[in-house]
């Protein structure tokens, strides 16, 4: 009889191929991240419920992964933040399309949550949502 296994989603890798900048996207939208020593290639942010932000050059993953090849058609995933009222992601999604990193102005979604996108440094999709009042959260 084999063991069950529990595997546990916990950690989220971005590969960037500018680092300050990436970090300085991150920043804006209201992530604590550490300043990393000069020429560091890795950061790794732990929030509070245990899950982990990571961000590595383009040159630490080629060291990791030879033949590892940047897409370059368009993102591969999304990573969506939860505000708490639409109006957060309103305010939220203007001050980043502000700072250049706008790509869909906030709508009122049919699955029930105020929706935005974004577009961080390296072309990823990074969406902000809160769940309408009449909806409540899923």
């Amino acid at each position: 009889m084999t063991t069950p296994l529990n595997p546990r989603f916990n950690f989220v890798g971005i590969v960037s191929g500018d680092l300050t900048a990436s970090l300085d996207f991150y920043r804006l939208l209201g992530v604590d991240i550490p300043q990393p020593a000069a020429g560091e290639d890795h950061v790794d942010v732990t929030f509070d419920n245990g899950m982990h932000l990571a961000f590595d050059t383009v040159e630490l993953i080629k060291s990791i992964h030879p033949q590892w090849k940047q897409p370059t058609d368009s993102h591969r995933i999304a990573i969506a933040w939860q505000l708490d009222t639409p109006a957060q992601v309103d305010e939220l999604y203007q001050r980043m399309a502000d700072a250049g990193f706008g790509s869909v102005a906030p709508w009122d979604a049919p699955w029930g949550q105020r929706y935005a996108c974004l577009r961080d440094p390296d072309g990823n999709s990074v969406d902000l949502y809160a769940w309408s009042p009449s909806d409540g959260e899923k």
